[in-house]
């Protein structure tokens, strides 16, 4: 592995002082054709309250599982998995899925309501990016370094919120295609997951604060690189609008019996509908009508699909501490050997960086519709997926620059391997 990237250490960030708003491309996907075909008479536009999820029929509960045969089993009946260890799983269900946990035999050891769990915003939070305060930190790249920085929107959510793209090239900008080799960081999958905007911010802003350094300088001119910090930016912003959060995971979809929301990560076009999935629409990994039903990730879909210049892919989530890479949605590891000793040597590079620990995604249990297993299969894209840690899925303020500084290294890593990260594995071996 490069020296440089091993010695890399995380430097002061610089202010980037606020500029002037970026006008958005037009989204690739039409959302009325997507309104129409969601079959509810009428979506909420942005800024109409909607009413909160009944959070009283919602609960965080531990439940016993001796294998990952009972973790999928488990997932599969609709419980949204967030910890795991000493023979039981933790995350979030509905009263409905407890019950079909009960009646598939599984013992559910704890239950507490998340009314009970739910805490105000603290002030000392406000330093993670709610939708506004994302789009204006991004707007400073690009008044910090326009000779490299420009921003696009790929899209918009159910309520009309842009998805916006900040892209860092020095021949190219907005929309224009490249032949540099790409890579793109992801954010915010899940609503609930706020360290997953922090992170790929960091990583924006400390390419344009360290332009000029040589390391960083010698990629920016020579590679094609995407951070969408928000993927789900009405899921973001409900939960943090009211004061308090709202432990709410997925996007702001109406479904036709009124239950909000489709789980992102279980709607793409790989294995959907599988295991690891729900078709219930209370469940917090319910996996929609069809793949790539929902606005967000079929603009994610048509962002790929125009970029084959892409290479490589980390989607951050949190808050597992893991780097994970394909296949999530079956049994068995990637066929093509090359591909998988490419995989686990990245992997393994930025675990290390990171201090976080690499494995497939199947390890925990099979999760079928995961967007990096579709990035992968449908384009060959290197596709990593980052749990970061944390400990919560609101871990205060402290932590993002906690995450950040390992962060930034594995990004710069995944950067410079993204003209070929086969060549990944040789080094990674004879370094380590």
């Amino acid at each position: 592995m490069k020296e440089f990237l091993f010695a890399l250490a995380l430097a002061a960030f610089a202010a980037i002082p606020a500029g002037a708003k970026v006008t958005a491309d037009k989204p690739n996907q039409a959302l009325a054709e997507l309104q129409k075909a969601a079959q509810v008479e009428e979506l909420p536009a942005a800024a109409a309250a909607v009413a909160a999820e009944p959070v009283a029929d919602r609960f965080w509960i531990k439940v016993q599982a001796s294998s990952r045969e009972d973790r999928t089993a488990i997932a599969t009946a609709g419980m949204a998995i967030e910890e795991e260890g000493s023979g039981q799983v933790a995350g979030t269900a509905h009263i409905k899925t407890i019950e079909k946990l009960q009646a598939l035999g599984f013992k559910v050891t704890y239950r507490v309501s998340l009314q009970r769990l739910l805490k105000d915003f603290p002030s000392q939070d406000k330093v993670y990016h709610n939708y506004d305060r994302m789009k204006a930190a991004l707007d400073a790249l690009v008044s910090a370094a326009p000779d490299m920085v420009s921003l696009f929107s790929i899209g918009k959510g159910w309520q009309g919120r842009d998805i916006w793209a900040v892209r860092f090239n020095t021949t190219e900008s907005g929309t224009a295609p490249s032949k540099k080799p790409g890579a793109f960081i992801l954010g915010d999958h899940h609503a609930r997951e706020h360290l997953s905007v922090e992170i790929p911010i960091k990583i924006a802003e400390y390419l344009a604060a360290h332009k000029a350094d040589p390391a960083v300088r010698k990629l920016l001119e020579t590679r094609d690189i995407y951070i969408v910090p928000m993927l789900n930016p009405d899921g973001a912003e409900y939960d943090v609008s009211t004061g308090r959060y709202q432990m709410h995971r997925k996007n702001m979809r109406i479904n036709p019996d009124k239950e909000i929301g489709v789980d992102l990560n279980r709607n793409c076009d790989s294995w959907w509908g599988g295991e690891g999935s729900s078709g219930d629409t209370y469940s917090d990994v319910y996996h929609g009508p069809s793949a790539f039903s929902e606005p967000e990730t079929m603009a994610l879909k048509n962002f790929l699909d125009a970029r084959l210049n892409i290479t490589t892919i980390n989607s951050f989530h949190s808050y597992s501490g893991l780097v994970m890479y394909p296949w999530g949605g079956t049994d068995g590891p990637v066929e093509n050997a090359a591909d998988l000793k490419a995989f686990q040597a990245m992997a393994g590079a930025m675990a290390k960086l990171t201090g976080l620990k690499a494995q497939q995604s199947n390890v925990m249990y099979v999760a079928t519709g995961d967007c990096m297993d579709w990035a992968y299969a449908a384009h060959h894209m290197y596709a990593f997926t980052t749990e970061l840690d944390g400990g919560s899925f609101y871990p205060g303020a402290a932590e993002i620059d906690k995450e950040a500084a390992g962060e930034i290294k594995a990004a710069l890593y995944m950067i410079e391997y993204s003209d070929d990260p086969r060549r990944a594995a040789a080094t990674f071996t004879a370094a380590n």
